[in-house]
């Protein structure tokens, strides 16, 4: 029988999947937490985390063990029944956001496409339009609709490009007034660009955003698909700002790297909703939905909101007395942190992944990290270490 290497399932996955993915030469086969091992043996300490997704780690116990039992009782059922999972995790997601209405997706594109179906309806049960005001470098997936809200460059190649989405200057609050018309139904923004490069939306503009919405019966829609469940400090983003958005959209770390999301709105838009205008055949299933309630159980219980605003301040002072000249700017909230360079990242990301570290280069000149929640200063010690060391080779 061939040894199996990472080399011999890169070839095989050149040979079948869709080039899409830009991948490192790496084929991981099982993680630990922070920890993650490839086919040959060989152990990384991950700051990627699935991009924001494993937010409890790898293989929590608690997760294994609720999904294992989940699927021995039963893994899906069509939405015109409930289950018990599913009606304890709408109320808890009620409880700890303090909206009104859920509606669960299998991903974070599917949440976001759910969310501007509500600001339309809403928006056109009102008589206004629907168009939806977006801004340049926000990323909300891969879907049409989605690259339509989304960086201009995702969008080549795959026209007609839906109409009704307008891009916007970041951070700039005339740009959206003087954008404002009867045909703006929406407005869609991420209170940290992600993909951007993490970009932190600023205090000013995001409480002004509301008070805009506010006037002119807008809906705000706030895109937490990376920044929720304890990702920032705070449960939701929305909190360190002091807002609340008519509808949210979530996912990515919701399921700790299980497949889920979800919208959640406001009574008030959710009202413009009748039977039928949405729906979902795998959303909200039994098995989705109890691997999301143990990661939620597991963020509280653990205290890991807390934490993540206790290793932001931490990682900013190692970063501080690291005293790099290379790196231009340290940027974000809790354990979402991008650190932007003068020079391009992906050739030190894989750099470091050679080393034993997975860190993610985007937007050009940005090392993004995401991990787990619960990762150790030791384990994080280690990555700036690498760090450090890769730049004096730089």
């Amino acid at each position: 029988m061939e040894t199996i290497t990472n080399s011999s399932l890169h070839e095989l996955d050149k040979a079948n999947y869709l080039p899409t993915f830009n991948r490192y030469p790496i084929t991981l086969a099982r993680g630990r937490g922070s920890k993650v091992w490839d086919v040959e043996g060989k152990e990384y300490i991950d700051t990627v985390g699935g991009i924001a997704v494993n937010s409890i780690g790898h293989c929590h116990p608690r997760h294994v063990e609720a999904i294992q039992r989940q699927a021995g009782e039963l893994m899906h059922i069509c939405n015109a029944y409930l289950s018990e999972p599913q009606a304890l995790l709408s109320k808890k997601l009620k409880d700890i956001s303090g909206l009104d209405r859920v509606f669960f997706a299998n991903s974070g594109a599917e949440a976001v496409e759910g969310a501007i179906k509500i600001a339309r309806k809403y928006a056109h049960s009102i008589g206004r339009g629907g168009d939806i005001l977006s801004f340049e470098k926000s990323f909300h997936g891969r879907t049409m609709a989605t690259i339509a809200a989304g960086r201009e460059k995702y969008q080549k190649g795959f026209d007609p490009i839906p109409k009704g989405f307008l891009r916007l200057p970041f951070n700039d609050i005339e740009a959206v007034k003087q954008a404002i018309t009867r045909q703006s139904g929406g407005i869609l923004v991420e209170a940290i660009q992600g993909e951007g490069g993490v970009r932190p939306t600023s205090m000013e503009f995001l409480q002004e955003l509301r008070e805009i919405c506010n006037q002119e019966n807008i809906v705000l829609i706030l895109d937490e698909v990376q920044t929720g469940f304890g990702r920032t400090g705070r449960m939701f983003a929305k909190d360190l700002y002091g807002i609340q958005p008519d509808v949210m959209s979530i996912a990515k770390g919701m399921g700790g790297g299980f497949p889920i999301g979800a919208v959640l709105s406001s009574e008030k838009v959710s009202s413009a909703i009748e039977k039928g205008d949405h729906g979902t055949t795998f959303g909200g299933n039994p098995l989705a939905c109890a691997a999301s309630l143990a990661v939620i159980e597991v963020i509280e219980e653990e205290g890991l909101v807390e934490k993540a605003a206790e290793m932001e301040s931490w990682f900013r002072a190692q970063i501080a007395e690291m005293d790099e000249p290379k790196i231009k700017e340290v940027r974000g909230h809790g354990l979402m942190l991008g650190l932007q360079f003068d020079f391009p990242t992906r050739p030190l990301a894989e750099m470091m992944a050679h080393k034993g570290i997975l860190a993610n280069a985007c937007a050009g000149d940005v090392i993004r990290f995401v991990p787990a929640l619960n990762i150790t200063k030791k384990e994080f010690s280690k990555v700036l270490d690498c760090l450090r060391d890769c730049l004096q080779e730089f």
